[in-house]
């Protein structure tokens, strides 16, 4: 991984340190749709249990090295900063054939009914709502670097 790459920042989640709150998705729906609906949050907080117990896991966009929604959408809407690596939607010239939702592994972009758009995480532009409404810091921002260890640890129980 080059060093460009390695210090670009993504959010990491540690399911440990969640406890459901759903703050972030409320303060990421607030921060771009003005309302506390759940369903335009850019992350989603899965629970695993009946009736909202039991585990909580965070589906967020990974701002992916080589994002498969780029490659797929034939309106060229998705684009990726060199400089930061975030992945956005340009939600102009999107033409809503959610090719970017289907092929994404964590199913992270939605289309938006109301905008006729993809739309998914921005990063809010370096400072992103969820993790700054995170209390118990199970979202976090990091190198790129980091967060792959730390996707390794939690996930493959690697290192």
């Amino acid at each position: 991984m080059d060093d460009k790459l390695k210090n670009q920042k993504v959010i990491v989640y540690d399911p440990e340190l969640c406890t459901g709150c759903r703050h972030c998705e409320i303060a990421c729906a607030f921060k771009h749709y003005g309302s506390v609906d759940l369903s335009k949050s850019y992350l989603r907080i899965l629970f695993n249990g009946d009736n909202g117990t039991g585990t909580f896991e965070a589906v967020n966009c990974q701002h992916c090295a080589e994002p498969i929604c780029i490659n797929v959408c034939p309106s060229e809407a998705m684009g990726k900063d060199a400089e930061t690596g975030w992945v956005t939607v340009n939600s102009l010239k999107c033409i809503g054939c959610q090719m970017c939702v289907y092929m994404c592994p964590l199913a992270v972009p939605f289309f938006d009914e109301e905008r006729k758009a993809a739309a998914k995480c921005d990063f809010c532009d370096g400072d992103p709502e969820c993790v700054r409404h995170c209390a118990t810091a199970a979202l976090r921002v990091v190198s790129r670097e980091d967060a792959l260890k730390s996707n390794k640890r939690l996930y493959l129980s690697v290192g």
